[in-house]
Order: C-alpha cells, then structure tokens, then sequence
C-alpha cells in the first residue's frame, strides 16, 4: 500500500528504515554466488562476517551466518574463494543496512567453475568475438607498447627486459594493476581502456606469470573479454597459462605463451632484423652484379658483329649503292631529255611547215578589212574599199579600184 506523504507531513527517517525492514522480512531465502573478499572470524565468537563480491559488476553485500554453519566449510573456504550461499536478506534498521543470513554456504567447484568458463566461451564463440578476421595485425616496429601487469612482478620484468634486449630503443607504457582477487577484473579493463585511448600506444600486452584456475578468473570475465574486443588497438594476451587457456586468450589479437614470449614476438629482434638487411643488401649486389655481367657479355657479343667491328663497311657499300644510282639516274635523265628534245625539233618544224607565216614566206599575202577580218572571196570587197595587206616581212594598204574585166 503506497503511503501518504508530502512535503508538510514527510515521514521520519527511521520509520522509512522500519518499513524497508518490514518489506525485506517478507522476501524469502535466496541463492547467491559470489567471491569472499572480506572474511572476519573471532575468536570465541558465535557469528562469522563476510563481504561477497561480484567482480563483474564491482558489487559487494555483506553476509553473516553462524559459526557452525561457516566451520562446515572453513577447511576448503577463505578469501577469494567463490562460493554459492543459501540466505535470506535481512535489515539492520539503526544503520539502514542490508545484509543476507546464511543458512548454508557451498564452495564452487573448479569443474563447475570450467564447466561455467565453457558455456560463457560458447556464448561468446557465437557472437563472432573470437572469430579470427576480426582479430588486428600487429605493427612491425611499435614505437609504444602498452603493458598491464602487477607491480613489481615476474611478468613485467621479463617484458621489459627481453623486449629492450630485443630491441633497445623501445618505449613502455606500464599500468600496474590487480592481476587476481576483486579488484583484477575492473583495474584490468580501467587499464587497457586507458592505453586504447593513447594515441602513441601501438600495441597492448596483458601479462601475468600463470596461477592457478582460481587465480586466472579474472582473465576470463565477459567485461574484460568484451573490453578488449572493443579496443581500436591490437592487444596481446600473455597469461602464461598452458593447460587451461583463459578467455582472454581467444578474443585478443595474439597469444604468447608466457610474458617473455610476448616480448619475443611484439618487438623485432636488432640483431636478427641487421642480419636480415645484410642478407637483401648481399642479395640485392648479386642481383646487381649478375645483371651487369650478363649485360657486358651481351655488349661484347653485339660488338664482336662484324658491323661493328667495320661500321664504315655499311656506309661504303651503301656509298657504292647510291652512286650507282645516281649514274643510272644520270643517263636515264639525258636519255629522256635527249628524246624530248629530238621531239621538240620534229613538232617544231611540223608547226613552221603549217603555219601561215611559212605560206607567206612564199609569196602569199592576207587581205583584212578594216574590222580585222580576212577576205575570202572578191564579192566581199566593194570598190575603192581600203584593205590591209600583210605578207611576210610586213603589210601595206590596198584599195580596190575596179570590178576585174
């Protein structure tokens, strides 16, 4: 039943904290799974104190229970160990505060845990973030790695050491965080969401020098594996765990059997990298060489032609060739003028033989009126009708004086 407040009638804190007592009391027991991060056992004292975590979520609630119900398990439960607990969720109304009573508390299992890793690795499988065309290539040469690790650990030491060994102007980026227990999972992925966003971090490795199943949960959190998958930045996974590979190993870009095997293959070796430039330049000169001598041999064979040896020899003969042809030229011209000019002469002499000038040299004359027209009969001349008379060394004026008798 909803309750009637306001501003004027507002109800007291404590009786707020009294009816959120009421309603937990009715809810029933409940199941719940979580790690022990917190465990306080007094001595002589009847009740035992513990804080439950869930990683994933980074959520934490206490849990109290009776001495006896927590000794039924004290031999195989202490800090970090996940756990499944029976309890019912109590109020403790002077301090606002909810906790859980335990009625009964069961350790997990490591073949549940694995059984519970394989069905989250399915899930996962099947969304595609393990498929390998979306896994990124590392650079050849980075600038700037980026390494989460513990402080002061194995595994950050032989990263540094052997990839500087490796490769001695090499820069690290180093975020130590939390590799097990509560706090791993979200240091973890604060860290690697840290160096994908730095712009010079061209690869990330995550290192941890192996542990147990238990000491490797972190590594396969759904968060961290999905926090990698999202990363722009290629990231390598170097937990150093053979037997049991963690999630994280399938979703990052590259796997290393341990720390130092990341370093190995993130960072070229120098010397390895000089030797292999020695080897192109050595054959890149063979190279070079070879095309040269083949080239010489080529150019002494074209030389050793006998139009090389006697370049001239070509232009002789051509020399011979051209004056040869301009001899023929020569007499084929006079020929050809020669007969012109013999047909020339006989086309001349034709012409003087037919024109009237050679009649006139004979003692001809042509009579032309006074218009240029030539008199053919003598009807067309009337009397006293002034003619021009032309023969053959000039003319002269005539005039009809008469009809002929």
């Amino acid at each position: 039943m909803g309750l009637n407040t306001s501003v004027e009638a507002p109800l007291p804190v404590g009786e707020v904290s009294r009816l959120i007592g009421g309603w937990i009391d009715r809810l029933g027991a409940v199941w719940v799974e979580g790690q022990i991060t917190q465990l306080s056992r007094r001595p002589g004292a009847g009740v035992v104190f513990l804080t439950l975590r869930d990683p994933s979520y980074d959520i934490s609630i206490n849990v109290t229970c009776y001495r006896q119900v927590f000794d039924a398990v004290a031999d195989v439960v202490s800090e970090g160990a996940r756990v499944v607990v029976h309890a019912k969720p109590e109020w403790y109304a002077p301090r606002g505060q909810l906790s859980l009573r335990a009625a009964e508390i069961r350790p997990v299992g490591i073949g549940e845990l694995l059984a519970r890793l394989e069905q989250l690795k399915r899930a996962l499988g099947a969304e595609g973030l393990f498929a390998l065309d979306r896994k990124k290539p590392l650079p050849f040469l980075p600038q700037l790695i980026g390494l989460v690790c513990g402080r002061a650990s194995a595994a950050e030491r032989d990263v540094l050491e052997n990839a500087r060994r490796r490769w001695p102007a090499v820069r690290f980026e180093v975020r130590n965080v939390a590799v097990q227990g509560v706090r791993a999972v979200p240091q973890v992925i604060q860290a690697v969401k840290e160096l994908d966003a730095h712009e010079d971090v061209d690869v990330i490795v995550v290192a941890r020098g192996g542990g147990s199943v238990e000491d490797l949960l972190p590594f396969s959190d759904e968060q961290l594996v999905r926090a990698v998958a999202d990363c722009r930045t290629p990231v390598v996974s170097a937990i150093g765990h053979e037997p049991d590979s963690p999630l994280l190993d399938l979703v990052a870009d590259l796997r290393a059997s341990t720390p130092t095997d990341a370093a190995k293959k993130v960072v070229p070796d120098v010397g390895e990298e000089l030797e292999r430039v020695r080897g192109l330049r050595d054959r890149a000169l063979r190279c070079v060489r070879g095309l040269l001598e083949r080239e010489e041999r080529g150019l002494a064979h074209a030389l050793g032609r006998p139009v090389m040896e006697h370049p001239q020899r070509m232009v002789e003969v051509r020399e011979e060739e051209l004056a040869a042809l301009l001899a023929r030229s020569r007499r084929t011209l006079g020929h050809l003028l020669d007969r012109a000019d013999s047909e020339l002469s006989h086309t001349r002499a034709r012409v003087r033989a037919l024109s009237p000038a050679a009649t006139m040299e004979r003692g001809y004359a042509v009579l032309q009126r006074a218009d240029g027209s030539v008199v053919r009969d003598p009807v067309e001349v009337a009397v006293d009708e002034e003619l021009r008379a032309r023969v053959a060394a000039g003319e002269f004026r005539v005039r009809r004086t008469a009809d002929p008798a």
